[in-house]
């Protein structure tokens, strides 16, 4: 008891300063989680690929001088080893395998960035009027999204891109949203309703604030952490979901330049002694989800105050 009493009012018995941990620890979960994330070797190597990634698709000339078609392609130099004129190769068209790899980037991280964003907006608009609202509203929207969770993910890409008919950025966009925003809603859902019933929601109820008001001013602030997180596993999951679904053929399709469509052209060649055919796409699209999944970790584990 002495030894807990002493400890709390420091070592001269009064109130002394708090020692530098606790004060750094004081701030909002926001700024920890800041500085969490400042310290995160993992998050900050994790960071540093997607910026790469990113720069490939937003800025592939800084990486090669080729075209988005991949340059000039010469048939008669197809399924070429890596070289000094090609450092990864040729592809099967006899293009170069570097172009390939650079802009094959750009579909892939475009329809994780629109494909992302829209999701997280539609799951936490919905999420938000179920968990907020309550009653017939909250029943009758929790229906319609297990309806939703209800459609397996890849076959229920397939079959409705099969109906659309035509595959391109858009169209796959549209389908991966049509599919994946209801965990969203049931995470942001769930969160709303611990928020909601804290005490300075219903200070602020009780002072006259708007429903507005209280859900963009508290509700959605304190609640929107675990989504964040979500959303960031989401863009990995993206990304390997196009490369899956153009592999499958019902994704993108030439000539657009893509990951799962040079995997696929180079998966039969690959075993007959042109290993580089799968080598160096499957390595860019690995290394992309894994580091939007191990970013996406970071993020949780600062989020998480029980986790610090």
């Amino acid at each position: 008891m002495s030894d807990a009493l002493s400890t709390e009012l420091g070592p001269t018995g009064g109130g002394g300063p708090p020692r530098g941990d606790a004060k750094e620890r004081s701030g909002s979960l926001w700024a920890d989680a800041r500085r969490e994330l400042s310290r995160n070797p993992v998050f900050i190597i994790s960071s540093l690929l997607v910026l790469v990634v990113t720069s490939w698709a937003v800025f592939p000339f800084l990486w090669t001088d080729a075209g988005s078609d991949g340059g000039r392609c010469v048939l008669l130099n197809n399924n070429a080893g890596p070289s000094s004129e090609h450092i990864f190769g040729t592809t099967t068209q006899g293009c170069d395998m570097y172009a390939h790899v650079i802009n094959g980037a750009r579909p892939s991280i475009i329809i994780a960035v629109v494909v992302t964003l829209v999701t997280t907006v539609i799951g936490a608009t919905v999420g938000i009027v179920a968990g907020f609202y309550g009653g017939w509203l909250d029943t009758t929207l929790s229906r319609i999204t297990d309806i939703f969770l209800g459609l397996p993910f890849i076959l229920g890409a397939l079959v409705f891109l099969a109906l659309l008919g035509s595959q391109n950025i858009w169209t796959v966009s549209i389908v991966l949203i049509a599919l994946s925003w209801p965990p969203i809603t049931r995470i942001m859902r769930g969160s709303v309703i611990q928020v909601k019933a804290l005490d300075y929601v219903e200070a602020a109820r009780a002072l006259g604030a708007s429903n507005l008001s209280v859900i963009f001013r508290h509700i959605l602030p304190n609640s929107i952490a675990p989504v964040i997180v979500l959303a960031t596993l989401y863009l990995g999951g993206f990304v390997s979901a196009e490369a899956t679904l153009t592999f499958l053929g019902v994704g993108l399709q030439i000539p657009e330049i893509s990951w799962g469509i040079t995997i696929a052209q180079g998966q039969d060649l690959a075993v007959a002694g042109y290993p580089h055919l799968l080598i160096f796409p499957c390595a860019a699209l690995i290394l992309t989800v894994l580091a939007f999944i191990l970013m996406g970790d970071a993020l949780r584990d600062a989020l998480d105050p029980r986790g610090r």
